[in-house]
């Protein structure tokens, strides 16, 4: 994998760069979609391609190796050749859903036993098996495996869980390196910066991750229910010593306002199930605010469902239409919102991206945050 940066903004820390892997390359600022087990829900890869033109998108090492299973990926040749996506593809390491089965595991320095929400059988994940799973997905970026403490998390679990994902990485890495990739392309690794919202564990994560030199690296453990000023706070502890020549990725984040706040922070990556769960949901983000398509006041509004048109959905169909899909509980509704959403998340950093190389991001995102936060 490569990255060059390409522009910096004179008034704030935001960057246009672009990355290079075996399966194409990547503009960033990027958002990518979320496909958790193998497919971002509801939504063909035609129109991932024409209408949301995602440049890479997200599979989950832990749902991918319950269903379908390491089995059936090895003889399809790897996640691309599965599911037919043949631009980038980048696999989350598990470690999130392993900390969101808080119930059902149990932590030890060997890895994270749990139990399968899908049937109750036992696993244990451990750094090593990790990467050897990515190996067999065939992502063409791997994630370290780690431990995501709670937004709340107190001082001393934060910094035993660091502690953890430290020791962790370092195994992960000696098992990247002397593994190969199954497929003929190459595959990088990015480490997780930790530390919760103590700006001196995350000094400590970020100087200890970017000692390895990998490809790029993460922050991790944000947007888990601190409060949005810590986030921003802690990107920019964590952005202050993570090296420029490699690309940052900010995991799980977050609302179009949280993204271009990372951007003008220094973050190039972001990935974030809001576009799809929100759209499902009747939520839609537009350059002029957040709509609730199921509310009343949209029942004869045959305008466009965005004017600006970040997809042919947004044009063809009316607000009202779309309102008519969700309250008759038509399957159509939920998939139109949810190419919509992606299709304005991708606009976004496209935007912010042009703005960055053109030297006008920081005048522009402070006066369209001011819209995207209202409800109309």
């Amino acid at each position: 994998m490569q990255y060059s940066l390409e522009k910096t903004d004179p008034l704030s820390l935001a960057r246009a760069g672009e990355i290079i892997t075996g399966h194409g390359r990547i503009p960033t600022p990027v958002f990518m979609p979320v496909g958790t087990v193998g497919s971002v829900k509801g939504i063909h890869v035609k129109d991932l391609k024409e209408e949301v033109r995602a440049h890479i998108i997200l599979g989950n090492t832990y749902h991918l190796y319950l269903r379908p299973g390491l089995e059936v990926l090895r003889q399809a040749g790897g996640l691309h050749r599965f599911n037919s996506w043949d631009r980038p593809i980048l696999t989350d390491s598990g470690g999130f859903q392993v900390f969101s089965l808080s119930e059902k595991r149990k932590l030890s320095h060997q890895g994270a036993e749990f139990r399968s929400h899908l049937d109750g059988s036992k696993h244990l994940f451990t750094p090593e098996k990790v990467v050897d799973i990515q190996r067999i997905i065939g992502a063409d970026i791997m994630m370290a495996f780690d431990e995501c403490p709670p937004g709340d998390a107190n001082y001393d679990y934060a910094l035993q869980s660091m502690e953890l994902t430290h020791k962790w990485l370092k195994r992960g890495i000696e098992r990247f390196e002397t593994t190969d990739p199954q497929y003929g392309y190459e595959q990088a690794f990015f480490p997780i910066v930790q530390g919760a919202g103590y700006p001196d564990l995350r000094k400590r994560s970020a100087e200890f991750i970017a000692s390895f030199g990998m490809d790029g690296n993460a922050i991790g453990g944000l947007a888990v229910g601190e409060p949005e000023e810590v986030m921003y706070e802690m990107i920019e502890v964590v952005n202050d010593i993570l090296p420029e020549d490699k690309p940052r990725y900010l995991m799980g984040v977050g609302t179009p306002v949280n993204i271009l706040e990372a951007v003008s922070r220094g973050v190039d990556m972001f990935d974030c199930v809001m576009p799809t769960r929100n759209g499902r949901n009747g939520m839609l983000f537009t350059s002029e605010g957040i709509i609730n398509i199921k509310n009343e006041k949209w029942k004869t509004d045959f305008s466009p469902i965005d004017s600006d048109g970040h997809c042919l959905y947004d044009t063809l169909y009316s607000k009202a239409y779309l309102r008519h899909l969700f309250v008759s509980r038509e399957m159509l509704g939920p998939q139109i919102a949810s190419i919509h959403n992606l299709a304005f998340y991708h606009w976004l950093v496209s935007e912010a991206r042009r703005r960055i190389i053109e030297g006008r991001f920081s005048t522009w995102k402070e006066k369209i945050i001011q819209q995207l936060a209202r409800r109309l």
